[in-house]
């Protein structure tokens, strides 16, 4: 990335050739954190996170990257933790203010478009900074009984997706989500492709050790944001690593072969 030469000293500066530095700089801080994806199957949507361990002497499942948003919309962030609390805080805030004011579940859209909103509001001013974080919003409609996801960017666009994916992993994770059958695909399933992503993804000489996070919102959690209960969630990690090594002794074999 080029220097800004002065057109990065405040988010609200163009340079001439149309970008925004700041905006890109907090796109920068999304890309060199842990991937983070999400899919939406025929039967709920499903998130995934890579949450790298910074510490050692960090305890096992805290400083979670999953968050529950209201009883039908989930998150997961990658980049800026203080950033995202600041992004769940206000998710928060939206379903709360939505079913106030109109007595029902906020759509999983509105909620996106409000989340993006105040994102985006974060570009606008020079006395402000963008926010170093991206979100993954998954949601469900007990009106309309349909559920969606939506992804989130530092430059407070917001889009629908089948597959979404953010962080350092982003560009392999969409490559493998593509291969997929998404009009088919049942949560189940997708929990082990995720994991099988991240885990391919994971460069275990260069990147730091860390914890594999899964939450899931559909028909078997009773259409609530939920994180996949322990036993599950271990079952399909070891399931994805096992697929893993079988295909590098199958690579390894074929080059002896050769």
């Amino acid at each position: 990335m080029s220097s800004g030469a002065g057109y990065d000293l405040s988010p609200t500066t163009f340079s001439p050739d149309g970008r925004l530095f700041q905006v890109e700089y907090a796109h920068k801080a999304v890309e060199n954190s842990g991937t983070a994806i999400g899919i939406r199957c025929v039967d709920g949507c499903v998130l995934g996170v890579e949450k790298v361990l910074l510490s050692p002497l960090l305890k096992a499942g805290s400083n979670k990257q999953l968050h529950t948003l209201g009883p039908h919309h989930g998150m997961a962030f990658s980049g800026w933790a203080p950033d995202a609390r600041q992004l769940i805080d206000r998710g928060r805030s939206e379903v709360q203010s939505y079913e106030e004011t109109y007595g029902s579940e906020i759509p999983a859209e509105v909620l996106a478009e409000r989340m993006a909103q105040y994102v985006h509001y974060f570009t606008l001013h020079g006395a402000l900074r963008p926010f170093g974080v991206g979100a993954i919003v998954a949601g469900y409609d007990p009106e309309t009984k349909k559920h969606a996801l939506h992804m989130i960017e530092p430059n407070g666009v917001q889009y629908r997706y089948f597959g979404a994916a953010l962080g350092k992993g982003r560009m392999g994770a969409k490559t493998e989500i593509e291969k997929l059958n998404l009009s088919t695909i049942t949560c189940r399933e997708a929990l082990k492709e995720i994991a099988k992503i991240i885990h391919t993804l994971h460069d275990e000489g260069k990147d730091k050790p860390f914890e594999l996070e899964l939450s899931w919102l559909c028909e078997e959690s009773s259409w609530k944001h939920q994180h996949v209960p322990s036993a599950l969630a271990n079952e399909v990690e070891a399931a994805a690593k096992k697929e893993i090594e079988d295909a590098e002794m199958e690579d390894d074999d074929e080059e002896d072969d050769e």
